[in-house]
């Protein structure tokens, strides 16, 4: 740890409080028609697909399996953040065993 680092974590929790006020104070004139609606419900699946595609596009074996552990899971109970738990827990253990 350096000591910019209290520095560099206030300014990065200001800038993300800052993102997340922003888009509360604008969706206040924006109307919520279907379409908008539609592209807010969509806007998790985008973010998140695109953090994936970057951690495999970066990562090897171990992310792969991961991810294919999360969609399974997911796609048998149905819970999305226990799924991404289960993810970290299956690279936390290929990790150990030399994945």
């Amino acid at each position: 740890m350096t000591d910019s680092f209290p520095i560099q974590l206030a300014v990065m929790t200001a800038a993300a409080f800052l993102c997340r006020m922003a888009g509360f104070t604008l969706m206040r004139f924006v109307p919520l028609t279907p379409r908008v609606e539609a592209a807010l419900r969509a806007t998790p699946l985008a973010v998140m697909s695109g953090i994936v595609a970057l951690a495999l596009m970066k990562g090897g074996l171990a992310e792969g399996l991961a991810l294919s552990a999360v969609a399974a899971f997911t796609l048998a109970t149905g819970r999305d953040v226990t799924a991404a738990l289960v993810g970290v827990a299956v690279v936390a253990a290929l990790r150990w065993v030399g994945v």
